[in-house]
Parts: structure tokens; sequence; C-alpha cells
């Protein structure tokens, strides 16, 4: 399964039981979190979130909306005797902050802490099953985006035709990447009488804090579902460029000029209490768009 889930939609403010900005990627049986704002464990304990499947940390960019929630997820992480590696990918600054609060209370982890600095435009995880690349949006400080792509074999394994031709399990593989079988005897069975063509990868594209800024549209062009943040409604929009942030009907134009499938909105200012605004605005310009909703599980 490729989804994600919201654990908070909110901006600087925790307000109207909204949290700050994290959310969940599972991608096969792997957990990604996409910032950890204030917050964040509680709410990986409230939807169920296997917290321990996540081996990978992506800070958007150094403000405390974003971060402020991970070194509470590090120490628990201590208190639960992890072992296994943890990767953090962020902006500068974030490892001398996480170091310091450890220091001061002179904590050692019992797993290895390996921090990937973002500092420019490039695939930053390349594993089997995905990958993830990070792309420049335009905040007040650095801010950076994602991409995360499912990884698929060319073809995919007809099983019933393969038990037919009683192929070996150890060649699946191959046939998955294309390859014709050779039998014991010599005789070639082409690959197309075993497979179908494979459905494309999917890609979902992360949108951090970022003023409406058009040419994030060619990063994450066709992306299958696209979060974007809308701090305000449009009746704020001066306000929204001003401090580096945009209104939901930009986030729909950005989503119409990337041709996106589907859009999320989401780091709604505290200012509003009821969401619906927001859709209102938003679903006239790009009809596919939703809401990101804390605790729902959007399909990629």
């Amino acid at each position: 399964m490729f989804a994600v889930t919201i654990l908070g939609n909110n901006s600087a403010l925790p307000a109207h039981e909204r949290h700050p900005t994290a959310q969940v990627v599972s991608i096969e049986d792997q957990l990604l979190l996409i910032d950890c704002g204030e917050g964040t464990q509680m709410q990986m304990s409230r939807y169920k979130i296997k917290r321990s499947k996540i081996n990978h940390i992506f800070i958007s960019h150094l403000h405390g909306d974003h971060y402020y929630g991970l070194i509470g997820l590090l120490t628990s992480y201590s208190l639960q005797n992890r072992q296994t590696s943890l990767h953090i990918y962020a902006p500068p600054g974030l490892e001398k902050v996480i170091q310091t609060q450890l220091d001061v209370v002179n904590a050692i982890l019992p797993y290895e802490l390996i921090f990937h600095l973002i500092i420019e435009e490039k695939k930053i995880v390349d594993e089997e099953k995905f990958s993830v690349e990070c792309f420049h949006v335009q905040h007040r400080v650095p801010c950076f985006g994602f991409i995360i792509t499912e990884k698929k074999k060319p073809r995919k394994l007809d099983m019933k035709k393969i038990s037919v031709h009683a192929i070996p399990f150890n060649f699946y593989g191959n046939l998955a990447n294309g390859e014709d079988f050779i039998s014991p005897g010599g005789d070639r069975i082409k690959n197309e009488l075993l497979t179908t063509q494979n459905i494309s990868p999917k890609r979902y594209a992360y949108c951090a804090d970022t003023k409406f800024y058009p040419a994030i549209a060619e990063k994450i062009m066709q992306a299958d579902l696209l979060y974007h943040e809308a701090t305000y409604l449009d009746n704020l929009r001066e306000r929204a460029m001003e401090r580096f942030h945009s209104t939901s009907l930009q986030a729909a134009e950005l989503a119409g000029l990337a041709r996106v499938k589907k859009l999320l909105i989401g780091h709604f200012s505290s200012k509003y209490e009821s969401l619906e605004e927001f859709l209102a605005e938003a679903v006239p310009v790009f009809p596919q768009t939703e809401l990101a909703i804390e605790g729902v599980t959007f399909i990629i």
C-alpha cells in the first residue's frame, strides 16, 4: 500500500483540536515521517501508527511547528530500547539543536542517529521499493519539499500462466524484469506469455511552507497526490505573500499548473476554526481537492 496519514494539519499554534504539521507515508512495509510538530507522538498513539517501522524522518525546515516534536520522539525510542538506525534528513542546524538537547540531560541513545544535510535539490533516498527527492520551495528560511516515488518492476507476473509452465520461483524476479524463460530442454517461453505490463509507479509530492511559487509545478508534474500548504483564505493573499505562505486558491492554481491527480490542502492558520471555506474556495479551481484532516489516510 502507498498512502499518507495526516497527524497534524495546523500552522504554528495548536488550536481547535488541530496540531502542527506531521504526516506518515506508508509505502510497502515501511513508514516515513514527514515533519514532526508538537504532539506528533500523541497523534501516533491516537491513530495506531507503528512508530517502530519508521526508519526515515524528513524535516522540511527549521521552524518549530515542523520539528518541536522530534526530540520527544527520539528519546521515547531510547526508552523503548530501539536498536535500528534512524535517518533524519533536514537543512543545516537541526543536528546541533538535537545534540544540544541530548547533551543537556546527558542522554546516550541506544541506536545510531544519522543526519543527512539537505542543501540542494537531489535524490536523498534510493531504496529497493522507493526513492525520495527534495526540491526548493520559497519560505523565510531554507525549506524543502519532498517527492516520494514507489518502485515497480516493469512486468507483472501472471501466476496462472506461470503455474502452467512450471516456472521456478527463483526466476520470478527475472520475469518481472522482462526476461524470457529458457526451459531445461532449451525451449524459450516469451516473457509476454507469462507477464503483463505493470502499472506506472505512483508519486506523492509534499510541498512544505511556501509562498505561491509556480516554478514548483515543473518539479511535481503529474504527481498522483500533492500536499500543498494553504495557510490563509484568498482574501488574505497579501498577508500570505508577506509571510511566505499560500492561500487555498493559490494551492489549487498550482495543482492545476502541475496537472496533479489530487490535491490535499493543510497548514491552516489558527485564526480559522472552520475549514469548510478552504475547500469551497479551492474546489472551483481544482475539483479534486480535499482537506488534510487529521487521522484520515489518503490512498495514493
